[in-house]
């Protein structure tokens, strides 16, 4: 893999600053590594990610086109218009806007109920490692990379599935555990061109005008 691709992907502001709160938030874990809770924590936050990575793709991202102003706006800037346009690498990451209040969100419910700071750091850094993950695999996806890997081919002609052959379909962007338990992977052959596979918003529209 060319090395412009690595730098490209990492100096990218919003991957830039993850990265560097994933580095603050592992650093606290060390003293802590030895202890089977943190430890524990930590693949509970990666396993999580995976769980809501399929769930927010599929229930938010690809929800019904709103009807209100604000609402369209932001699902648009977080995943409609990256359907438009899949390889404009300003619409590829999930904007910090996004990710940071969610993760507040989440490290607040995993405190009230481990109420452990150390579990709950744990929990977080477990969780952005995955969103990392995530981000890494989504980027391989979108541009003129090659995965090393027969799984990281294969992922990554699942995920172009999804763009440019039906959007109700392939969800997973880093494993297809969720779409095998949920029905919603299919052999690529038996599944309908989708003409609004470019074009989420148009889904609405449609359905209003019938």
């Amino acid at each position: 893999m060319k090395t412009k691709y690595v730098k490209e992907f990492f100096f990218f502001p919003d991957i830039f600053i993850m990265s560097g709160l994933f580095f603050i938030s592992f650093g606290f874990m060390i003293p802590n590594l030895t202890s089977v809770g943190t430890c524990i924590a930590f693949v509970i936050g990666m396993i999580s990610y995976s769980i809501i990575e399929y769930l927010t793709h599929r229930f938010l991202f690809h929800i019904k086109t709103p009807k209100n102003a604000f609402f369209l706006k932001l699902i648009k800037r977080l995943h409609y218009d990256h359907h438009s346009s899949p390889n404009d690498l300003n619409l590829l990451f999930l904007p910090l806007w996004y990710s940071l209040p969610n993760m507040a969100i989440a490290g607040v419910a995993a405190y009230f109920m481990s109420s452990n700071l150390v579990i709950t750091n744990a929990f977080i850094a477990g969780v952005m490692i995955f969103l990392l993950f995530y981000e890494w695999k989504h980027y391989i996806a979108h541009r003129p990379v090659k995965p090393i890997s027969p799984w990281g081919r294969w992922m990554k002609k699942i995920h172009l599935w999804h763009h440019f052959k039906n959007e109700n379909y392939w969800f997973g962007v880093t494993n297809p555990v969720y779409d095998w338990a949920m029905g919603t992977f299919k052999d690529q052959n038996n599944v309908e061109q989708s003409q609004t596979a470019r074009d989420l918003e148009q889904r609405g529209k449609q359905e209003f005008e019938l």
